[in-house]
């Protein structure tokens, strides 16, 4: 990356759910559907922690239209490959009829090793989310991003929330991933970091005091990546369309853009007070869209759209300047006439009144098999 906004990388993982189209109910077929989608995929497809779960990752790219195009190539070829053991893919960020307890694992020895950590933390896991990831120089530039992403945090959940319901309830939050997952030891917003070393020192506290097994295991909403030269931001839930991701993506792209601008001219990033940013991540987690949104800078209520507005407003200049504005204002619109994924799992209930509506409209949207 040279540092021009044309050259800013991005990436994205995504994990989908297997369900059974008759009983609406997840299904533990991920090895095999892994290994199907594969032969198109390579090491693109992957499973996760649970055999509900199949995880697709995109390449870099510069440019977001391909970004969309490898992301529904590798949805539809995940969906052939379930309808190929009569199963499909949904994109949601908690299954939405429940699952067994203790889920069913995938075999492996870190998901042993995490078992024997976590214990029940594992036993219930089966949350899905998007992850985009930045790219980055090297660790000192993705810590100084993080410190500018943060204050968006509780904005980026109102804008993603995709999982009201868990175990054939609904749970009254936009967002209920979001909670599921603040439950693991170190997760939630990341700190504001001083410098590389205040990094490097903590996170080996960590890894000593046991509570995270090595550096993989740093579940924060914004995290640098252990293995390749991003930033991920992991705050989202799974998004139900490809549209959903790629809004998304240039929110991220038109934020990091701006923020990496204002890391080159030495600028202090915001410093929102760890407990209000923590509070105002809440409440987007569980209203969404809808309701009044905490300025996690002030602790002043406001409307959620006011909230919406200034995420979009501050993305926007960038993606003028790379060209892709369209797909920031198609996303945009949708959003406006049809919520966020909650919103829209909530009216595929209300239509129906039955739950069954609510995953066959999630195995609508997620990708069309082409069988």
């Amino acid at each position: 990356m040279d540092g021009g906004p044309a050259s800013l990388t991005i990436g994205v993982e995504e994990e989908y759910l297997l369900v059974d189209p008759v009983s609406r109910q997840v299904s533990p077929e991920a090895d095999k559907v892994v290994a199907e989608a594969a032969t198109e995929l390579g090491d693109r497809v992957t499973t996760e922690i649970t055999r509900y779960q199949v995880e697709i990752r995109t390449d870099p790219h510069t440019s977001l239209a391909d970004l969309g195009d490898q992301l529904r190539a590798a949805r539809h070829a995940v969906a052939r490959a379930a309808a190929r053991y009569g199963l499909r893919i949904i994109s949601s960020g908690t299954p939405v009829l429940g699952q067994d307890t203790p889920v069913p694992l995938t075999p492996g020895p870190r998901y042993a090793k995490s078992a024997a950590m976590f214990r029940a933390l594992d036993e219930e896991q089966s949350a899905c989310a998007c992850h985009v990831h930045l790219g980055v120089p090297d660790l000192t530039t993705a810590l100084k991003l993080s410190n500018h992403l943060r204050p968006w945090l509780p904005a980026l959940i109102a804008l993603t929330a995709n999982s009201p319901y868990w175990a054939g309830q609904d749970t009254g939050y936009a967002s209920w991933r979001t909670m599921t997952w603040w439950r693991w030891p170190v997760a939630g917003p990341p700190p504001h970091f001083a410098s590389r070393t205040h990094f490097d020192d903590l996170v080996d506290g960590l890894i000593a005091s046991g509570t995270v097994m090595d550096r993989g295991g740093l579940y924060w909403d914004i995290r640098p990546s252990h293995h390749v030269p991003t930033l991920e931001v992991r705050v989202a839930d799974a998004c139900p369309t490809v549209e959903d991701t790629l809004l998304l993506a240039a929110v991220l792209k038109g934020l990091a853009t701006r923020a990496l601008e204002a890391v080159r001219q030495a600028r202090p990033a915001p410093r929102p007070q760890p407990e209000m940013l923590r509070a105002a991540c809440w409440r987007a987690a569980r209203d969404g869209l809808s309701g009044q949104a905490v300025n996690p800078h002030t602790g002043r209520l406001a409307p959620a759209s006011t909230q919406l507005d200034r995420l979009l407003e501050a993305a926007r200049p960038a993606l003028t300047a790379t060209g892709d504005l369209p797909i920031l204002q198609y996303g945009e619109a949708r959003l406006r006439a049809h919520g966020n994924g909650a919103d829209r799992q909530r009216a595929a209930h209300q239509n129906g009144r039955d739950l069954n509506d609510v995953v066959d409209h999630l195995i609508r949207t997620a990708a069309t098999p082409r069988v």
